[in-house]
């Protein structure tokens, strides 16, 4: 934050004419995988250049880890249980709730999207008229051939990458040394899972070039410095204990946020923040006024240093991914509450296999993508027993993390005596919340839109 308080004195005014918005979003890249993160061994020159001209936040998280229900939160600035069957994997969006693309389009944006952008799912099954993320366009470029001369916009510049699945020797090819690349401890130390890891680089340097082209294309028309870019991930990354888990492995995401001179380069942010805090950011910088339900918070006054926006927590939390759950179409729901110190988790339904139950066939733990480092992990599961408990055995119903002592959040504390009462407050900090926020669920009952909400998908 030392370098943020150089911007208290700077006062905001929507810049003349008004700002453009770059929205970069890559599919399932965590942090901290990026070479301005400290990653030695990915290859990021665009988000490293990023960081050195705006903002890097070091404490962004999702608010649930997985893709329908992030991007329905980034869309809307809500909290994702907020958003009825968005609130799973692929569903739909009810018209009802508004995104900041529907606001500046009526506000005379020129708007569009590239690529992936909303979903999975259908976002008209629910009887919305129109992409939550605006009309699809081949290109940056044809998006901007489309726009009427003058007129702000905002793009979505969505990707594929780095979600599998991965060329067997995609790192290989793009000269990434598996032997150098960090292993976390929820995994064997062993050259399936660095080989998978140096192929999943392979992607995170792809979106970074193809975020470079934009920056380089908005240079070339004079508009960089008039355009706020933001550059992160839908959640973490597609392994084990990753993606669709609350600990930092699914939920913390990089981002990165500039806007000409009006940040301050080199400024590191460490409060917690959400990916729904987006969407009032962009309204706030427009000068478009934000919808009341809209529960994230504008990133503007932290951006700029104020001490009165300081944060000091995130809600985080998931419903049904795919359709993992034996027998039929039921959430694994979590919630979860990331302080700057805790990470404390309510497993709501801890007699269920949090990554599915073991089925027969191609996609045992289905709410597990498959890849080399999954199946190492279950074809070996005896060998690397730590490793299989983690990443796929039954959880309890409370996990307690000292994140200073455990960053990876391998030992619950949360039956430890000790932490007692550490536990009660959170635990009462978490139910507010929620309730503040209109949390529909509750331990033991079935809600319709999350259990039984239409399912979208290929099956």
């Amino acid at each position: 934050m030392l370098a943020a308080l150089a911007l208290t004195a700077l006062s905001f005014a929507a810049p003349e004419p008004p700002p453009n918005i770059l929205f970069a979003i890559a599919d399932d890249w965590g942090w901290p995988h990026a070479g301005c993160y400290g990653d030695a061994v990915v290859r990021t020159p665009t988000c490293d250049r990023l960081a050195a001209e705006g903002v890097r936040f070091d404490a962004a998280f999702v608010s649930s880890p997985s893709c329908t229900p992030s991007r329905n939160a980034v869309l809307t600035g809500q909290a994702f249980f907020r958003l009825g069957q968005g609130a799973n994997l692929w569903s739909t969006l009810a018209p009802e709730h508004v995104t900041f693309p529907d606001l500046l389009a009526a506000a005379g944006y020129h708007v569009g999207h590239w690529r992936k952008a909303w979903g999975p799912g259908k976002w008209n099954a629910a009887g919305r008229e129109t992409d939550p993320a605006g009309p699809s366009y081949g290109s940056f470029d044809a998006f901007l051939d489309a726009r009427e001369k003058g007129k702000p916009f905002c793009f979505w510049l969505g990707a594929s990458d780095p979600h599998r699945p991965y060329d067997e020797d995609g790192g290989e090819k793009a000269g990434i040394d598996a032997s150098a690349v960090s292993v976390p401890p929820p995994f064997p130390d062993h050259l399936q899972v660095r080989t998978d890891i140096a192929n999943y680089y392979a992607e995170v340097e792809r979106f970074d070039r193809d975020v470079g082209m934009a920056l380089k294309k908005l240079e070339e028309l004079g508009e960089l410095d008039n355009t706020l870019v933001v550059m992160t991930g839908d959640h973490g990354w597609p392994f084990p204990r990753g993606k669709c888990n609350v600990y930092d492995l699914g939920t913390r995401v990089p981002l990165l946020v500039r806007f000409g001179e009006q940040l301050v380069g080199g400024t590191v942010v460490d409060d917690p923040v959400s990916l729904a805090d987006l969407a009032p950011t962009f309204l706030e910088i427009t000068g478009i006024d934000r919808p009341d339900a809209m529960t994230g918070l504008s990133l503007w006054p932290l951006l700029r240093g104020s001490e009165s926006a300081r944060r000091d927590h995130v809600i985080l939390g998931r419903e049904r991914h795919t359709l993992a759950q034996q027998g039929d179409n039921r959430s694994y729901p979590v919630r979860a509450l990331r302080t700057r110190t805790h990470l404390y988790i309510e497993n709501l339904r801890p007699e269920d296999w949090p990554a599915g139950y073991e089925a027969s066939g191609p996609r045992p733990f289905r709410d597990c993508d498959n890849g080399p480092t999954k199946s190492l992990i279950l074809e070996e599961r005896e060998k690397f027993a730590d490793a299989f408990r983690l990443c796929f055995g039954k959880r309890p119903a409370v996990e307690l993390y000292d994140l200073a002592k455990d960053p990876w959040q391998l030992h619950n504390l949360a039956d430890d005596p000790a932490h007692e009462a550490l536990r009660s407050e959170l635990a009462e900090q978490l139910a507010r919340e929620r309730e503040r926020l209109g949390d529909p669920r509750r331990a033991g009952e079935v809600v319709e839109d999350f259990d039984r909400g239409g399912y979208q998908g290929r099956g």
